[in-house]
């Protein structure tokens, strides 16, 4: 387990301007945007796995050229960042191992952008997947023609959106919103006061919240960690819920990164962490793989993911 440092001290970075965020919108299937020109390339990966990924302009969606990053307007969805790719491989060699079983659980993907993450869980039986992002537009113009695209190519044949959204065995939803307000809109969400939310399982009903939350470059802004990590004690299952997550060690110009994100989550000490392994392959800043989960469950599968996430580290190292 790597040492955590405190967040004491870093407040030196300059907040950014108040801005109010975009509402939170549950975005349909069939709003997929037919106006913005999306060209689809194939995403090929060591396990044989070979996902499809869109190519959206910036500019034409957003009138944006060369930006990553506007606070309270674009936060990064059009871009395809390197933690999403590793989340796809760890997660592949998890399920190619028979380290994770995908039959029944439900799924939520923060920050999808791409949602490629997301979308190898739906295909691989996850019974439900929702796609989150701070922009709607992010999920018109790319994450649903992703699904779309995927999909199309699993059946081997040309679907209509609205035979394809029927022929998805998952239950596939799409959500917009600040992470402040988006809880407001999920359909699975933790509450701590509803009696059957812990030992519901043992009564044949479902658990509340997702029983896997992905997270792949959401922790690279110092001033909104707090809130994506209030989120995610909010929607995740307990006590048998686990959050996967990969990013940079640090983000430069904005303060975030994994060991910040992960000293939140061990301050707060209500859920645990585990910074598993980092990839240094110098093509960016290091990268890490953590875990979260529930404070009170650290023994019950813990050492399966740690075994398995450094096995598909090693594989993946230049």
């Amino acid at each position: 387990m790597f040492p955590f440092f405190s967040l004491s001290g870093q407040n030196g970075q300059e907040k950014p301007p108040l801005i109010d965020p975009p509402a939170c919108v549950e975005v349909l299937f069939s709003e997929m945007s037919s106006s913005v020109k999306y060209a689809v390339e194939p995403i090929k990966f060591d396990q044989g796995l070979t996902l499809l990924k869109g190519r959206v302009s910036t500019q034409e969606v957003f009138a944006l050229s060369n930006s990553d990053l506007v606070p309270g307007k674009y936060e990064g969805g059009l871009k395809l960042w390197e933690g999403s790719l590793d989340l796809v491989k760890a997660l592949c060699t998890e399920i190619q191992d028979e380290k994770l079983s995908l039959s029944g659980k439900r799924v939520l993907e923060l920050g999808c952008g791409h949602g490629l993450p997301g979308i190898y869980m739906c295909l691989e039986g996850a019974s439900a997947v929702h796609f989150q992002d701070f922009n709607a537009e992010v999920l018109r113009c790319l994450t649903i023609p992703n699904v779309r695209a995927n999909f199309v190519k699993q059946q081997h044949a040309p679907l209509a959106t609205n035979e394809l959204e029927s022929n998805i065995p998952a239950e596939v939803r799409f959500f917009s919103g600040d992470w402040s307000e988006v809880h407001k809109l999920l359909p699975h969400v933790w509450e701590k006061e509803n009696p059957k939310s812990s030992d519901s399982s043992s009564e044949g009903e479902p658990c509340a919240g997702y029983d896997i939350i992905l997270m792949a470059e959401t922790v690279y802004s110092i001033s909104s960690l707090q809130t994506l990590y209030e989120l995610t004690k909010k929607c995740l299952s307990r006590p048998h819920g686990v959050i996967y997550m990969a990013a940079k060690k640090h983000y430069f110009g904005v303060g975030g990164g994994s060991r910040q994100f992960l000293a939140t989550v061990e301050n707060d000490g209500v859920m645990a962490s585990s910074l598993i392994a980092e990839v240094a392959d110098g093509s960016s800043n290091v990268r890490e793989f953590g875990l979260v989960y529930d404070n009170g469950n650290s023994g019950r599968s813990l050492p399966i993911y740690i075994i398995s996430l450094l096995v598909c580290l090693v594989r993946h190292l230049p």
